[in-house]
């Protein structure tokens, strides 16, 4: 089991997401709806992983990648996106994500990438 920090700025992804990983018998530490929320609540609760949306408000998820990292170089995050976004998800692979997933979730995906991951 696994503490995980979901971060996405639309609640119903965030919900979905907590689903699945409670599914797989992992426990969501804590939710954010930015990158800027994201980082103050990885320093606060150092989670196990993080989830992190791509394209958000405020701190973008790629730009939350490379400030967790800078601080936290073996932290493990896991980027979430949308269809079409292949250049963003390299981008991020590039700044130090470990894997992504692709929405709408699958639940096995989901899954297999948290496993690998940890």
């Amino acid at each position: 089991m696994a503490t995980i920090l979901v971060v996405d700025d639309a609640k119903f992804m965030r919900m979905t997401l907590g689903t699945i990983l409670e599914k797989g018998e992992h426990k969501v530490v804590g939710e954010a709806e930015d990158g800027q929320e994201a980082i103050e609540m990885f320093h606060k609760l150092k989670p196990d992983l993080v989830t992190m949306d791509i394209t958000m408000p405020e701190l973008n998820g790629l730009e939350a990648v490379e400030s967790i990292l800078s601080s936290h170089p073996s932290a493990k995050i896991i980027m979430c996106s949308a269809m079409g976004q292949q250049k963003m998800v390299v981008e991020a692979i590039e700044r130090g994500a470990k894997d992504f997933i692709v929405k709408p979730f699958d639940e096995t995906r989901v899954l297999d990438a948290i496993k690998r991951v940890l």
